[in-house]
């Protein structure tokens, strides 16, 4: 019982409260230092220079996207790289962001470092964001794009048809509108389903 006792005086000394007040200072200044650092370098990774500091995506995906709508348009209103492929969500950033350390390993084995190696995984890489987009119903297209707010006067009767179609169908947008952003190689994946068809009968 002395002993306890002799403990409990030694642990609420002044020195040792000093002690433990200057831990748990350090404690959480250590700890908005890095949870200030992680997310400063996880906004740093969404930029347009990070997305494009390598030459597979800058000589290839970004250069073709300069053509579309989203690069250039009358509203001045431009998408960039992370506004397409990364959630606006911090979870599902950070999810997007494991998954991108793939992309890291592939990079250092220059699996696309030619633009004749790029065109070859092409639909491949392509394949894997409509699935990702089909998955998560097109989520963010739809940070920018809202069904409900789309003018039936401003729009074509055949694209205000298809919208309300895919409304009542369950479609998302990429259903629809791949090779929107980029080369359309959805038509790739047309020949590939035929190809396939004409193996299995």
């Amino acid at each position: 019982m002395q002993t306890i006792k002799r403990l409990w005086r030694a642990f609420w000394s002044p020195a040792a409260r000093i002690s433990l007040g200057a831990l748990i200072i350090i404690g959480m200044v250590s700890g908005i230092i890095l949870w200030g650092g992680f997310n400063w370098a996880m906004e740093l990774s969404n930029t347009e220079q990070f997305c494009t500091s390598c030459h597979e995506m800058r000589d290839n995906v970004f250069e073709e996207s300069k053509q579309f709508v989203h690069y250039s348009n009358r509203s001045g209103v431009r998408a960039t790289c992370s506004d397409c492929h990364v959630p606006k969500d911090w979870t599902g950033k950070v999810i997007r962001k494991i998954k991108a350390s793939r992309e890291v390993y592939h990079k250092i084995l220059g699996t696309i470092d030619t633009p004749e190696k790029f065109e070859a995984h092409r639909l491949e890489l392509a394949q894997r964001v409509w699935d990702t987009m089909e998955s998560n119903d097109s989520r963010e297209c739809r940070n920018c794009h809202q069904e409900e707010y789309m003018s039936e006067d401003a729009q074509k009767r055949r694209a205000w048809t298809q919208h309300e179609s895919a409304k009542e169908t369950g479609e998302t947008c990429i259903d629809c509108h791949k090779g929107i952003a980029h080369k359309a190689v959805h038509e790739e994946t047309e020949e590939v389903i035929e190809e396939d068809l004409d193996f299995t009968f």
